[in-house]
């Protein structure tokens, strides 16, 4: 990991930093907080989860309207979270393990209460007036057109003080930057740098496809096609009703990434990960996020949210590496959970050990994976009554979706101690819900925690299920298997996304398999004998293939 593409071969671990560890015990997580528990991730001596990367989610003063990603100061610590000084700490002990430190950057939209926008907003002739995106109200005196805030609501907002609307992709709080203004972009560029300057390794960029809009602002058609993944929050949000062509996920957009990646690359070895949103259908989805991320001059890497789907099979995660494959020079990013999405262990219900899987799988594709803060635990998506909801999506929304509240409480370090080891005593900001803790999993031989460890492991052995060429070698209603390979080494990789026990004859240059087994995975381990590979429910199998 010594060189510049060292992201390649890592395994990256998000932390919402509010619900990790509290180590200044007033309910919230912190800075120090992570450094304290960095060993649990990794020692730098062989022990702990292996994690070669930490993503953390925002840390930045904020009004907290949407916990962090509303950002009033980009260069400095909310102090609920520590102080720079903790932050370089955690940077220096963080490098000291091997770890890579990559931060949230929020480019598409700032806080109201940054001072950019409390100075745009004064007036129309101010040096700030077009920092931010206005609009003339239409003819009517409402919002210049029909655009939907994902929160629910007009995307525009009116301010007596220009006479004008201002747009809001997400929270009326949350005002979209100007991404046409080129001293907009040079300001943002300003805070990739204090941070790269900071010993930072690498940015995830929020909302990276909505940084470009329609300059003309014409109004969104209905939509006409089937999105890609539907998700809780889908089923009820006016915003999916529509065909976002004009609001987001404009083609001029690539200027940007292009823009970005030249700061980036001022420095060796800063890796950039885009977040990019739901559209359309499933190849236009994976086709964008491709070109997102194609090289040399674009963003490093890109993730969706198509695995998040609550009916995964073989068909639709075999779909969506066939068409990042076919994008060319591109590099994908793959996660199976985050701080916006269900709980991995609870998002397919009579399932079974399906989602242990699947993070197998998850750690044999060809591109960098992200594990989710505590899905090694099996943290359970919490249930939450109304008056416990933080979350203002949720709020708007609730009963028929309950926000992201649930996939964002804190990690349950121990069991037995008061609010399970998250600090010791303040009650945390979000209550502590179900049985997963980490001391449990530790005593479980045959727990996640410690077949994460071992596949971790295995990646790091074999060179071939990181950075390897991917062939697919089977797929069908029950079964993805696939090749990794890498010069002399090949591997095998099968997995059975169905509760029933399956078998399969093997290609015939893989007749010559020697089984990896994964102790903690028990008899859910597959078996290739007699020129087939057998494998029982929700089974998984991979071998080194050792023909001469």
């Amino acid at each position: 990991m010594s060189d510049a593409s060292w992201w390649k071969q890592a395994v990256f671990y998000q932390i919402y930093p509010r619900s990790f560890y509290d180590a200044d015990n007033d309910g919230v997580g912190d800075l120090r907080g992570i450094i304290e528990k960095l060993d649990y991730l990794n020692d730098g001596r062989g022990g702990g989860l292996g994690i070669d990367a930490i993503w953390i989610s925002p840390f930045f003063p904020s009004p907290m309207a949407d916990f962090g990603y509303d950002v009033s100061d980009y260069t400095a610590i909310h102090p609920i979270f520590g102080s720079l000084d903790d932050f370089d700490v955690l940077v220096s002990e963080a490098h000291a393990r091997g770890i890579r430190v990559m931060i949230d950057l929020v480019f598409n939209h700032s806080s109201d209460q940054h001072p950019w926008f409390r100075e745009s907003r004064r007036s129309r002739g101010n040096p700030k007036a077009d920092w931010y995106v206005w609009a003339d109200p239409g003819d009517d005196g409402e919002p210049p057109n029909n655009w939907l805030s994902v929160f629910g609501g007009s995307a525009w907002a009116y301010e007596p003080a220009r006479d004008q609307y201002y747009l809001h992709s997400f929270l009326k709080e949350m005002p979209d930057l100007n991404w046409y203004s080129a001293k907009v972009r040079e300001a943002l560029a300003g805070v990739v740098r204090f941070w790269m300057d900071r010993g930072v390794d690498g940015f995830r960029f929020d909302a990276v496809d909505h940084y470009a809009y329609d300059r003309r602002l014409r109004p969104e058609p209905p939509r006409d096609y089937e999105l890609a993944a539907l998700g809780d929050s889908e089923k009820t949000n006016p915003w999916c009703g529509h065909a976002r062509i004009y609001c987001s996920d404009r083609p001029e957009n690539i200027e940007n990434l292009e823009f970005l990646r030249s700061v980036l690359d001022e420095k060796d070895g800063v890796v950039s990960l885009g977040e990019v949103g739901i559209v359309r259908d499933l190849e236009s989805y994976i086709r964008k996020a491709a070109s997102y991320c194609r090289q040399p001059d674009r963003l490093h890497m890109a993730y969706t949210f198509a695995m998040l789907t609550r009916t995964p099979s073989p068909k639709w995660f075999a779909e969506i590496v066939r068409l990042m494959e076919e994008g060319g020079n591109s590099w994908p990013c793959w996660s199976l959970g985050n701080h916006d999405s269900t709980r991995l262990a609870s998002r397919y219900p009579g399932c079974g050990e399906l989602y242990r899987t699947l993070q197998l799988v998850l750690l044999c594709m060809r591109g960098t994976p992200v594990l989710y803060y505590g899905d090694e635990l099996d943290m359970e998506q919490a249930e939450l009554a109304f008056e416990e909801i933080r979350d203002p999506f949720g709020k708007a929304f609730w009963p028929d979706y309950k926000g992201r509240d649930g996939c964002r409480t804190p990690f349950p370090w121990d069991g037995t101690a008061r609010n399970m080891g998250f600090n010791s005593g303040t009650e945390p900001w979000l209550p502590m819900r179900g049985a997963s803790s980490l001391d449990r999993s530790q005593a479980d031989p045959m727990s996640t925690l410690h077949l994460l460890r071992a596949m971790i492991r295995l990646r790091r052995e074999h060179p071939a299920l990181s950075v390897g060429a991917y062939e697919e070698l089977r797929q069908d209603d029950s079964v993805w298997a696939f090749a990794r390979i890498l010069k002399d080494e090949r591997l095998f990789v099968a997995a059975n996304f169905s509760a029933e026990a399956c078998s399969f004859p093997l290609p015939e240059e893989y007749r010559w398999l020697e089984q990896i087994r994964l102790e903690a995975f028990g008899d859910k381990n597959g078996a290739a004998q007699g020129g087939a590979v057998q494998l029982p429910g929700y089974g998984f199998y991979i071998g080194l293939n050792e023909k001469p």
